[in-house]
């Protein structure tokens, strides 16, 4: 026969229920009081079709990093984004996006650069958004920025091993890595990519690193190439998309670029075509920036 509970024997366990359902209660009412988190992903920007890949996947990336969180993009070049607008496939800048995030209830922002160093790039989207913290007082509970891709020496470590990967297919065993960086006409970002290319140095001696701009130039990796009788290369950007740079001035047919100019010198040139954030791994080091960030744009920095 069923045991029949008391009125005496009852009462505690009526206690224990009403306390769990107490707590839940708690606990449902503590999770829809915190604020709502909103990412803003923010590049340079692309209309080359060939570059969508590498920002899809680091879309999909911090989706899945912020379930529930909108995420928007925004580029900072007008002119991509003039361009994409005559398309029909607008994208806004940094004041559109954090108008959006407004808009759609969020309270703490995290604005993650998709630079890949702290150049000059880095230093216009920081003042932009600075600017409109300053322009929209009490809009956010907070405002953090997370910094560019490589930052320091693990993560320049944890890229060399993502991107050696990638590429090993494609280089066999004798034949070198030419990887051609953005830099700054202005040298802003200079010794942070010497920095990158001595760790990369480190992971692979036959990686060789120059930039569009700035102080390591083609023509220094034309006599670093020479120097060590290399006669065939990978050539890979070292930017976040295959994108103009990478078809035109690194593998295009133009005379000036760098696989003409290359297999003019007598080296064997392949490409590998791929942008940094189409490579698996890439994408979460960017979300471990923006999760890790402490840098609360809507607040004085502390003092020691």
């Amino acid at each position: 026969m069923p045991r029949i509970l008391s009125h005496a024997g009852f009462r505690p366990l009526l206690f224990v229920l009403l306390l769990l359902a107490s707590l839940c209660l708690h606990g449902t009412s503590h999770a829809a009081d915190a604020p709502k988190e909103g990412v803003l992903l923010v590049a340079f920007g692309t209309s080359v079709p060939e570059g969508m890949p590498a920002f899809k996947a680091v879309d999909a990336e911090f989706k899945k990093a912020f379930p529930g969180s909108p995420v928007v993009w925004a580029y900072t070049s007008q002119i991509i984004r003039k361009k994409l607008a005559e398309q029909g496939q607008p994208v806004g800048g940094i004041s559109d996006g954090m108008a959006q995030l407004a808009k759609d209830g969020v309270k703490v922002v995290r604005v993650q650069s998709l630079h890949v160093l702290g150049g000059e790039e880095f230093s216009a989207l920081e003042r932009a958004v600075l600017l409109d913290v300053s322009k929209h007082p009490g809009r956010f509970d907070a405002v953090f920025l997370g910094r560019p891709l490589l930052e320091s020496r693990a993560d320049a470590q944890e890229l060399a091993a993502i991107l050696l990967a990638d590429t090993k297919k494609a280089r066999g065993k004798n034949t070198a890595l030419v990887l051609m960086g953005h830099g700054q006409s202005h040298g802003r970002a200079d010794l942070a990519f010497e920095g990158v290319c001595a760790v990369f140095k480190a992971a692979d001696k036959k990686v060789h690193m120059a930039t569009v701009e700035g102080a390591r130039t083609f023509e220094d990796l034309l006599k670093e190439l020479k120097a060590a009788k290399v006669k065939q290369v990978v050539l890979a950007p070292l930017m976040l998309v295959a994108g103009d740079h990478a078809r035109n001035d690194l593998a295009g047919d133009e005379e000036d670029s760098w696989a003409s100019q290359l297999k003019k010198a007598g080296i064997k040139v392949d490409a590998h075509l791929k942008g940094l954030g189409e490579m698996p791994g890439t994408a979460a080091i960017f979300v471990r920036h923006a999760k890790e960030s402490a840098d609360d744009l809507t607040r004085e920095p502390r003092k020691p």
